[in-house]
């Protein structure tokens, strides 16, 4: 992927079209998708419609029971199974489970996720919201990269990114934030790799058929904030003092699944990956001349840099390396 490829390509979708408006006469029947966090917000509502298009869905969650309380009323073929994005063991055994279960996955959305939170460090010491919005997602991935691999038609892998990747490139002196902590630079560095993350497993699983997509899905109040409290919010002008979104521009769930869901089924993305997207399309290159202050940094879709987070992710993770 080169820079000059992140370049809208003319989606008949945008900011306020839904989950629903992306998957219409959809039949994904046959199909099977994992999901990430699928039992509540942003992937609450992939799950519903994926379901509702006719996919297997499973779905990976930290809290099984509550995950199947949400998906009771969804209809469908939807399976729980157990998973904490920052506990590697439970990752690669939810990952043996569905290699048991399953032969091929056609769709993995890397959407659950965790947003400013106090300072922790999990497992050998890695930084929280780096655990489990990148390391535990690429090690998830790594380990079903053979039933990725195994689809038909080629899989695509959806990864959640934010807008908030501009607040920082990768802190590749100190990742861990060992020197000092601030939960927005955590934040952004996570979201970031995310980014690379889909970059390079684009660069890699190409020639498998397999391409990886990031996403900004936009401004939504979802459980992501619950690390904030009311106070942060309101003084970010996304709420008022009841917690009721006054913010411009902020979506509901639905229209915040919408390009996740763009991203895996679009007839227009046949061919293409390793690309940012937002509102349903390609995104263009961030100008800072740009009032709109939209589209992707050019640190996040550095091949060099996705190349250099992969090996870093090996190594960390201890994941099963994928050949090119």
């Amino acid at each position: 992927m080169t820079h000059t490829e992140q370049k809208p390509l003319g989606s008949p979708f945008s900011a306020v079209s839904t989950a629903q408006d992306v998957t219409a006469g959809l039949d994904l029947t046959g199909r099977t998708a994992v999901v990430t966090g699928g039992y509540s917000g942003l992937g609450l509502e992939t799950t519903r419609a994926l379901a509702a298009a006719g996919a297997r869905v499973i779905v990976p969650a930290r809290r099984p029971d509550t995950a199947r309380a949400a998906l009771d009323g969804v209809g469908g073929d939807t399976e729980v199974v157990a998973m904490d994005l920052c506990d590697l063991g439970t990752v690669r055994a939810a990952a043996a489970h569905i290699r048991e279960r399953l032969t091929t996955i056609d769709l993995l959305f890397a959407t659950a996720g965790v947003m400013a939170t106090p300072e922790r460090h999990v497992g050998p010491g890695w930084e929280s919201q780096f655990a489990a919005n990148h390391l535990g997602h690429f090690a998830l991935v790594c380990e079903l990269y053979p039933l990725l691999a195994a689809a038909r038609d080629g899989a695509r892998v959806v990864v959640y990114s934010s807008g908030g990747h501009g607040i920082t490139d990768i802190r590749w002196h100190d990742p861990h934030f060992r020197t000092g902590y601030d939960k927005w630079q955590a934040y952004g560095q996570a979201k970031t790799a995310n980014v690379l993350f889909a970059v390079h497993l684009d660069a890699l699983g190409r020639g498998d058929g397999v391409r990886a997509f990031a996403l900004h899905p936009g401004a939504i109040i979802t459980g992501l904030q619950r690390d904030m409290t009311l106070q942060e919010q309101v003084e970010r002008g996304w709420v008022d003092e009841d917690g009721k979104v006054i913010g411009e521009g902020f979506k509901n769930p639905s229209q915040g699944a919408a390009t996740g869901l763009w991203a895996a089924t679009s007839p227009l993305l046949a061919g293409r990956g390793g690309l940012y997207l937002e509102d349903c399309e390609v995104a263009g290159l961030f100008d800072p001349a740009s009032p709109e202050g939209d589209g992707v940094r050019a640190y996040a879709v550095d091949p060099d840099a996705a190349a250099r987070l992969w090996d870093l992710s090996v190594a960390a993770t201890g994941a099963a390396p994928i050949a090119r």
